[in-house]
C-alpha cells in the first residue's frame, strides 16, 4: 500500500430550524492503485460506466463511502470487492462535471 487517497464522507444534520445542514469529511488511507481491466473496462461501457481505476485498501479501513479522491479529482466508486486476504477493492468512474477536490 504506497498511496494514498481521501474517502469522502457527507452528513446532513438538522439545524436549530430544522433545516437540512451538509457536512463534509474527507479521511486519508493509504491503497495500491491500479488502472482496471481491459475486460471491466468494456464490460463497465456497455452498462453506461467508464471505469478508470482500481483502489485496493484494507478491509477495515473502509466505511461504505461511495467518492474518492486521487490525484485533486474525484471518482465515484460503482462497485466494491472484498478478497480473501482482508483488502477491498474499490471500482472508481470519473463523472462528468465532478469537480475537484479541496
Amino acid at each position: 500500500m504506497n498511496s494514498v487517497i481521501k474517502l469522502y464522507h457527507e452528513e446532513i444534520t438538522k439545524n436549530e430550524y430544522g433545516v437540512g445542514v451538509r457536512s463534509e469529511t474527507w479521511r486519508e488511507v493509504f491503497c495500491q492503485v491500479n488502472s482496471v481491466t481491459a475486460s471491466e473496462f468494456f464490460e463497465g461501457g456497455r452498462n453506461g460506466l467508464n471505469p478508470e481505476y482500481r483502489f485496493t485498501m484494507f478491509e477495515g479501513d473502509y466505511e461504505g463511502e461511495r467518492v474518492v479522491g486521487y490525484n485533486d479529482l474525484k471518482y465515484a466508486i460503482y462497485r466494491t470487492y472484498r478478497t480473501r486476504n482482508d483488502t477491498i477493492e474499490l471500482y472508481a468512474e470519473r463523472k462528468g462535471g465532478t469537480n475537484g477536490i479541496e
